[in-house]
């Protein structure tokens, strides 16, 4: 690499020579500092990434790994990491060498965000402080698998919040069935909080439906994509996990309704969205339709949980209703075990019957 200084317009210019992944000589430049040692400043941290040296800032290695796993994963996980990258990591670890942080400055770190207080009061949840511990460390992960980093420091510095908040809300049949009544004024709202409740889908698997997914005769749904609205987008990616590529028995008077519904859509296309509206639209009514029924407020996905427990309650097997709303069976058996019926006792006594005999 070479820095020169360009009269004409009084700033500095880097050149350098590389050679590219797949073994090639390139050869590239960048113009415009102000002074010397910002254009010095700048060619060391390229030769530390062309080197694989992590002799480099937080900021800088992030790039990296930004360009490394963007076009890897969803647009709408890419938002999510980026925003906790931008707002919850860059402020604390962005100017440090990456090589130089250590377990000690992240529980330091952790200890900030676990008694940082809102606006309103109110502290980050336990889910989302795990959520924004996992981006960091696998931030690291990614630097010592593919860029020589001796360690992450994230392990030894020890997780902080929780995988999963500790109470499972959920409605009722009752709960649920006041709820829909309030809906009724609003067709459109009624019938996407009923594909919601006796079918299981996610959110965005609801608004990204069109009447091709239906098939009437066998009444059946197919889940096959989800709706995002990002940056000011609207975009169709496919379903969270590839469990989540199913089709759905319906019962046949959720075909009855989704068959009214269709006839009250004017010019409605066989691949345009049932549902033309954004995930406020409905947490706006789910906060309208709680309040007229007088039901607590459950979040929309909680709706999903709901209709776990009244297939659990109706006997069903974890099994069965893994199938129906795309979970892997360990999940809705580790997640809703406290809902299954106990064996416990009838497991104590067949262990009684044995060891009397």
């Amino acid at each position: 690499m070479a820095v020169y200084k360009e009269e004409k317009t009084n700033t500095w210019r880097v050149l350098y020579r590389y050679t590219d992944w797949n073994g090639e000589r390139k050869q590239s430049q960048k113009r415009g500092f102000k002074t010397k040692r910002e254009a010095q400043a700048w060619e060391r941290e390229q030769l530390n990434k062309l080197g694989g040296d992590l002799d480099m800032s937080f900021k800088s290695f992030v790039q990296h790994y930004s360009e490394d796993m963007q076009a890897r994963i969803k647009e709408n996980t890419w938002a999510t990491k980026e925003h906790i990258i931008q707002t919850k990591l860059m402020p604390y670890f962005g100017k440090l060498k990456m090589c130089n942080i250590t377990a000690q400055q992240i529980i330091t770190w952790q200890n900030k965000l676990i008694n940082y207080k809102g606006d309103n009061g109110k502290p980050y949840s336990p889910v989302y402080l795990k959520t924004i511990h996992n981006q960091l460390s696998a931030i690291f992960n990614h630097a010592v698998r593919y860029y020589n980093l001796k360690e992450n420091p994230c392990q030894k510095a020890g997780s902080m919040g929780k995988k999963k908040n500790r109470e499972m809300l959920f409605w009722t049949k009752e709960e649920y069935l006041k709820f829909a009544d309030a809906m009724m004024d609003k067709p459109m709202s009624y019938y996407a909080f009923e594909m919601l409740y006796w079918t299981g889908i996610r959110e965005g698997e609801l608004l990204a439906i069109t009447p091709a997914d239906f098939d009437f005769e066998k009444r059946t749904v197919t889940i096959n994509k989800s709706f995002q609205h990002l940056n000011g987008r609207d975009i169709i990616t496919s379903p969270k996990t590839e469990k989540s590529n199913r089709t759905i028995q319906l019962p046949k008077f959720l075909c009855d309704e989704m068959q009214d519904y269709l006839k009250m859509l004017y010019d409605v296309g066989l691949e345009d969205r049932m549902f033309p509206v954004t995930k406020s639209y409905l947490h706006r009514e789910m906060n309208r339709g709680a309040k007229e029924a007088g039901v607590k407020r459950i979040r929309i996905h909680d709706i999903r949980h709901s209709h776990v427990s009244l297939l659990i309650d109706m006997g069903f097997s974890a099994t069965a209703i893994a199938d129906r709303v795309g979970h892997e069976s360990i999940d809705i058996t580790y997640n809703y075990a406290h809902l299954f019926p106990s064996k416990q006792a009838e497991m104590a006594d067949k262990l009684d019957m044995e060891r009397g005999e």
